[in-house]
């Protein structure tokens, strides 16, 4: 078969990358995937996931997601809506079969195994495929997201651990046996927290709840995170906030002391220092849960688990008989070197908006329908890894800079950018009525710092 191009990948990045081409050009799109559904990773998800980030900015370019509600309950309270896990299933499949394929210009060939050099083997025949591809491949698999569910532990589990990834909680009510006395959550990131929720909201005891911490986070606040010009308070202000403490930092610890300050970042516990940074994103009333469980071990990572103790780099910790082990441990996404998005007949989207993957994945779609060269296009889509360790923190804040500098510099790309659903902040800034005093100060105050900002994070980054 024939194809201008080839998306390997149905998840969020893929179909965000396919929906913007579908849009700007005329092309002819194959997108091949391992699951049987679109979405990627929420497939394997957890029933009570739910997006960190508003809904507003997920998805892809050309259908919402979601109501734009505001939630009137829960740990999101006053807040946008967050689509749960069923959800943006949904959505995703709603977006293959009344989008995509309805173009009749999309191929969709799920439960396949991706080859290289344009050819796919069906998972369940056996039947290979050979794609002439008359254009590009679009390697959308970069992030290379896990789950609990699809992914294999790092340590030793002896036989007979009680040991489960969170998607088996909602269905501890089947067991024949009682119910476990204790729960231990393995994993600190943002499956950790959701875990620890879950527990929390079901009605388990906190007492009964320990939470294996191998290193606390910086959390960002959703509340600085809101679409519309309802939130320009918050969103807006908080992003001139930000330019000022980048701006006047002495260091990455002063850095990070400063948009805590100023309400941009969170943490759970605040007598205990963050060491890492990943962009996951909470609620104060999310917070507030959290810090409900005092049995947090911070011995480092864990080495082995036994029915009733566990082994860490730091120490042991012993736990009574009936103890359930909650595997939270999955790497959400793989650490690896950013390289360009574009190189040659090969498009690798990454984050060119941290953290917005949608967004990031559909604006490199325009780019590649709208400009000619890599040299152009790479220098339009500026790739930033997500930060490992803190002092990589101001590279990602300087690459979205660099990035935006470059957008708002091309007329057409800045169009784009402003009417983009998944962008959702250039609408609020172009709407502002100069007649508004307090909001033209603040966002004087983004511009007076913008500048100084960018000069100082580039010293506060490490060498290489």
């Amino acid at each position: 078969m024939e194809s201008d191009y080839l998306i390997v990948g149905a998840g969020a990045v893929g179909l965000a990358f396919a929906d913007t081409l579908l849009d700007q050009t005329k092309a002819h799109i194959t997108i091949v995937d391992r699951h049987g559904k679109p979405g990627g990773h929420w497939n394997d998800a957890y029933s009570f996931v739910s997006l960190h980030q508003p809904s507003a900015f997920y998805g892809v370019n050309s259908l919402p997601l979601g109501q734009d509600r505001i939630d009137e309950t829960g740990i999101n309270q006053g807040l946008y809506e967050l689509a749960s896990g069923p959800e943006v299933s949904g959505y995703f499949e709603k977006v293959m079969n009344q989008r995509l394929l309805a173009s009749g210009r999309v191929s969709y060939f799920p439960m396949s195994n991706y080859l290289g050099d344009g050819r796919f083997v069906s998972l369940l025949s056996g039947k290979e495929t050979q794609v002439h591809i008359r254009k590009k491949t679009v390697d959308a698999t970069f992030f290379g997201t896990t789950v609990p569910s699809t992914h294999r532990p790092q340590f030793a589990i002896e036989e007979g651990v009680d040991f489960v990834p969170l998607n088996e909680l909602p269905h501890l009510w089947k067991r024949s046996q009682s119910m476990p006395k204790h729960f231990v959550i393995v994993g600190a990131g943002k499956t950790g927290m959701d875990a620890a929720c879950w527990l929390l909201a079901s009605g388990a005891d906190p007492d009964s709840i320990s939470w294996i911490m191998p290193r606390d986070s910086w959390l960002l606040n959703r509340r600085k995170t809101q679409p519309g010009l309802d939130f320009f308070d918050e969103t807006i202000a908080g992003q001139a906030d930000m330019m000022e403490a980048c701006a006047e930092a002495k260091d990455v610890d002063d850095l990070f002391d400063r948009l805590e300050a100023c309400g941009v970042m969170l943490r759970i516990d605040p007598n205990v220092r963050p060491t890492v940074h990943r962009y996951a994103t909470v609620s104060t009333g999310e917070v507030a849960q959290l810090a409900r469980i005092k049995h947090v071990i911070r011995k480092g990572r864990v080495t082995s688990i036994s029915p009733t103790s566990v082994v860490l780099e730091g120490g042991q910790e012993s736990f009574g008989e009936n103890t359930l082990f909650i595997d939270c441990s999955a790497t959400a996404v793989v650490d690896r070197p950013a390289v360009p998005v574009f190189q040659g007949d090969i498009i690798v989207p990454q984050m060119i908006r941290i953290p917005q993957p949608a967004f990031s994945a559909a604006l490199a779609a325009y780019v590649e329908a709208n400009y000619e060269d890599d040299t152009t296009k790479n220098g339009l889509c500026g790739s930033i890894p997500l930060p490992r360790t803190l002092p990589m923190y101001p590279r990602a804040v300087l690459g979205n800079m660099m990035n935006q500098i470059a957008w708002s510099q091309d007329p057409k790309l800045r169009d784009w950018i402003r009417d983009s659903r998944l962008d959702g902040f250039g609408k609020v800034i172009a709407s502002v009525d100069p007649i508004d005093q307090d909001k033209m100060a603040v966002l004087k105050k983004f511009r007076k710092f913008a500048m100084p900002a960018a000069a100082n994070l580039t010293k506060l980054i490490p060498p290489s």
